[in-house]
């Protein structure tokens, strides 16, 4: 049976006051997501090792204007999580991905990803342009294994595979920002209510382990494919990422050269944050959503 964590510990979260959706995907497993707003769909998806939680701050402003969905990943927030690193993989999390958005029957979608939200989003792209309006790619990869991964990758990893299976969550959040002092020990806090015991972590300790860091290794075909894809995209891009990130902020130069459509936008970067730059930056990444959406509608 996979872990369910319990509705009392997102009660009174800051900057979180959004009533819970929730949607049956793949083995009558459980998905959340948040879904404010009006109009055409902003699908924004997380990373590692956060949840719906990271977009709290784009919220408001982007649905003000539009629908927005922001899910929870099976293993991550109020979604239903596997309890086993072994559980979890690059397929599984594609086809819930899949089955979330056929359930919700989301189209014209501007898909806004960061993080293992951009593996995972930008191969659904990649293979359902039909329902992708335009793409905004945070910080964020497509590993095939070919390419020597960062020092900073690196040591991640060995934290992940020592700290496990008990990762600090929110710790890890907060030293992913360019200054930790901006989150409070509130907003540190439901970042970790989601994982209130070693099994529920599984999904986090997963992630890390999963990138693909050989070219034979799981998932490394499923992103030369994305790779490949993307390189013939048409459709609107936007490639905003913050340099400061130590793991990620150096690949923005990758998608400005594989993404067609992305360097005919204005040469962006989100100043003064780190790896989870919605947090710190959200209000400035959405008024960039917006004029983007605006100039590409």
């Amino acid at each position: 049976m996979p872990y369910r964590t319990p509705d009392e510990r997102f009660e009174d979260l800051p900057d979180f006051p959004y009533a819970p959706n929730y949607v049956t995907v793949g083995e009558d497993l459980r998905m959340h997501y948040v879904d404010e707003g009006e109009g055409a769909p902003v699908l924004c998806l997380h990373g590692e090792p956060t949840w719906a939680y990271l977009y709290r701050h784009l919220i408001p402003p982007l649905a003000a204007e539009h629908r927005v969905v922001v899910p929870d990943f099976i293993g991550f927030g109020r979604s239903d999580k596997w309890t086993a690193v072994e559980d979890y993989s690059f397929a599984r999390h594609y086809e819930t991905l899949y089955a979330f958005v056929e359930a919700l029957d989301l189209t014209d979608v501007t898909l806004v990803v960061q993080d293992w939200g951009g593996l995972l989003g930008l191969a659904y792209a990649a293979r359902q342009p039909e329902r992708i309006a335009r793409l905004v790619v945070l910080n964020t990869f497509l590993p095939t294994g070919e390419e020597e991964p960062s020092p900073a990758f690196r040591r991640w990893r060995r934290f992940v595979e020592a700290a496990a299976p008990d990762l600090p969550i929110g710790t890890i959040v907060r030293r992913g920002l360019a200054d930790p002092a901006r989150l409070s020990d509130a907003e540190q806090a439901a970042y970790e209510a989601p994982f209130p015991t070693s099994e529920s972590k599984a999904g986090a300790v997963a992630w890390p382990l999963l990138v693909p860091t050989t070219p034979d290794a799981p998932g490394a075909d499923a992103m030369r494919e994305t790779r490949a894809r993307l390189a013939e995209w048409s459709k609107p891009a936007l490639v905003l990422f913050a340099p400061e990130d130590p793991i990620l902020g150096g690949a923005r130069d990758f998608f400005l050269d594989l993404l067609p459509t992305a360097r005919a936008q204005p040469d962006l970067t989100v100043d003064d944050a780190g790896h989870f730059l919605p947090d710190e930056q959200g209000p400035t990444i959405a008024r960039h959503v917006l004029e983007f959406v605006a100039r590409t509608a």
